[in-house]
């Protein structure tokens, strides 16, 4: 890895992040409703989720797969599975008057993890970006250990840093928020978990 292929990695990563999707959507609008810490997470989830996508790349699918064996083809249902069981419970609260802090009490920051893991793990345009183009930055064929660190920390400050960013600014919108917008926001969040949930599943079943 040369200064400019890192640059250039990082530049592209951070475009990608920034691009209006369910990710951020979801990073904003559980800052939004229950506060910051659970912005944090999803983030946190979604980063692990393209390293995850990145060791697919630099290890290769047939090794993964040899590993995970049956549980591959899985991944993507399970996680579809998990994201409508939370955007139901998302309908649920959203009919419930509840503040910024009543909601952080009641939802564990797992759950945001787990959220935004199982975005990314189902977001075809971040696998295809890391299994497709990833050899466009790196020579996969010379790549060190170092290298391949290199690339982990560069997508984990890239990504993470664009969807904290995004945490942080709809964690003080929120101030301007009254619980009846955290309700709508609530409500349109859990439809677009369920829906992305059930285009996993149909997908999944589709292929």
């Amino acid at each position: 890895m040369t200064w400019g292929s890192t640059l250039a990695l990082f530049t592209a990563l951070v475009m990608l992040a920034a691009i209006p999707s369910v990710s951020v959507f979801v990073v904003s609008t559980r800052s939004a409703t229950l506060g910051l810490g659970h912005g944090v997470f999803t983030a946190l989830g979604i980063v692990m989720g393209d390293v995850i996508f990145i060791g697919m790349a630099l290890g290769g699918w047939s090794l993964l797969l040899e590993h995970l064996g049956p549980l591959a083809s899985w991944i993507r249902p399970l996680g579809g599975a998990y994201l409508i069981w939370l955007g139901i419970g998302w309908l649920r609260a959203s009919a419930t008057k509840m503040t910024v802090g009543s909601a952080h009490q009641k939802t564990a920051w797992q759950s945001s993890f787990l959220a935004g893991l199982a975005i990314t793990l189902g977001d075809q345009k971040a696998m295809l970006f890391y299994l497709g183009f990833l050899p466009a930055f790196v020579n996969m064929e010379t790549l060190s250990y170092l290298d391949a660190g290199i690339i982990i920390a560069t997508a984990m400050v890239a990504v993470g840093g664009v969807k904290l960013v995004y945490a942080w600014m709809a964690d003080r919108a929120s101030l301007l928020f009254n619980w009846r917008i955290r309700r709508i926001m609530g409500a349109i969040a859990g439809s677009i978990l369920i829906a992305t949930g059930l285009f996993l599943i149909v997908g999944r079943v589709g292929s």
